[in-house]
């Protein structure tokens, strides 16, 4: 079973000036933020998620960056905490939270307890090493974000699994008492995924932990890559690798007509080119992944060569996979071509990015989940 959800970054488009900085993200002056636009934007994102799960989607997922007007999403658990009295049947799949960046993970522990408890079990807790922006961000060495995530890992699971109080005294983290008084409802814990643009050491530890990987924006044969990385080590740790263990995310707009379509196009490209355009190390700093490391970012290496994702155009991204586009049959065709070829159990939809306008959001909203889920159900049970 095939399980589809609804994804926005919740950006803020409106970014004047852009070409006197190095990128959108970090650096871009944050005297260019409305108040009164933003409160506008986040009642509006958040009814299209809610609608979301009204025409049909399994699941509706948000997540975080800081220091860029491309997402709005600036606390994972925040953004879940609203949706959960808006929803009522909806997986929440926070993919996720930033756990390197935490100096208190049991904080972290308590928050996503809580969220569970008040969504009665719906939480899927997706945890992200990030990316370099982050780590600058907050002040981080981007060296020590992988010992960090790790050791983070470690004591939230040991929160959430075992009675307190007990004491932790990590080369990071150290604790006196771990006690928090609530427990999530799912047990042993909410489902953990981990997300990915490319690192082979985070996929390996996904694999190893048995946790769902999912691929974000990724070209097919780049993700191919990766989910065989992900089985054979899965093999190796003494189990088999299925569907659910494997999940990819792309851009998606499904319209009436095919010239309707087209009207998503330069704010797809927004998402692809001007929002993850910028110098290297803002995203892959030295220290934090691996020299030679294949990403979403750089030129594949796979059977076909092809360009970083934002120097893609729409026939690109639509080839290699990374948007889906066009009237409900055929992003129907589409979507069933991806699933069969990469062997996926979870499918995630970016289904507004950029400017595209809240009617143009709606309309395809509605078509996806009217008429392309179903026929997704049927033809894919």
């Amino acid at each position: 079973m095939i399980d589809y959800y609804y994804f926005s970054e919740m950006p803020y488009p409106e970014t004047p000036e852009l070409d006197q900085y190095p990128s959108i993200r970090l650096t871009y002056s944050n005297k260019y933020f409305n108040p009164e636009k933003g409160a506008q934007l986040y009642k509006r994102y958040l009814d299209e998620y809610a609608y979301a799960e009204t025409v049909g989607f399994d699941g509706l997922m948000v997540n975080e960056h800081h220091n860029t007007p491309t997402c709005l999403h600036l606390a994972a658990n925040i953004s879940a905490a609203a949706l959960i009295p808006r929803t009522k049947t909806s997986k929440i799949l926070l993919l996720g939270n930033v756990i390197a960046l935490w100096e208190n993970p049991v904080r972290l522990a308590e928050e996503v307890a809580m969220l569970d408890l008040i969504s009665e079990g719906r939480i899927i807790s997706g945890f992200v090493r990030g990316i370099g922006i982050e780590q600058f961000s907050m002040n981080i060495n981007p060296g020590l974000n992988r010992e960090r995530f790790q050791e983070s890992h470690d004591l939230i699971i040991k929160t959430w699994t075992e009675p307190g109080p007990f004491r932790w005294e990590g080369k990071h983290f150290q604790f006196r008492y771990v006690n928090p008084w609530v427990f999530p409802l799912q047990k042993p814990h909410p489902p953990i995924w981990i997300p990915g643009i490319g690192s082979k050491e985070s996929i390996m530890w996904a694999a190893r932990h048995n946790y769902p990987y999912v691929s974000f924006l990724a070209p097919m044969d780049m993700a191919e890559q990766w989910f065989d990385i992900y089985r054979e080590t899965a093999q190796q740790s003494g189990y088999t690798a299925t569907p659910h263990n494997l999940g990819y995310m792309t851009g998606l707009f499904v319209a009436d007509t095919e010239a309707d379509a087209q009207k998503s196009f330069e704010h797809y490209l927004w998402r692809t080119q001007t929002s993850l355009k910028g110098p290297i190390h803002y995203y892959m700093p030295v220290g934090m992944t691996t020299r030679g490391t294949a990403s979403i970012l750089s030129e594949g290496s796979g059977t076909k060569k092809h360009k970083p994702v934002f120097q893609m155009s729409i026939d690109d991204l639509q080839e290699a996979g990374g948007f889906v586009v066009g009237t409900p049959k055929q992003v129907a065709q589409r979507v069933k071509e991806i699933i069969k070829r990469l062997g996926i159990g979870h499918m995630i939809f970016e289904a507004q990015y950029g400017g595209l306008p809240h009617d143009l959001t709606m309309r395809s909203i509605e078509l996806m989940g009217k008429e392309v889920l179903p026929v997704l159900r049927k033809e894919l049970a």
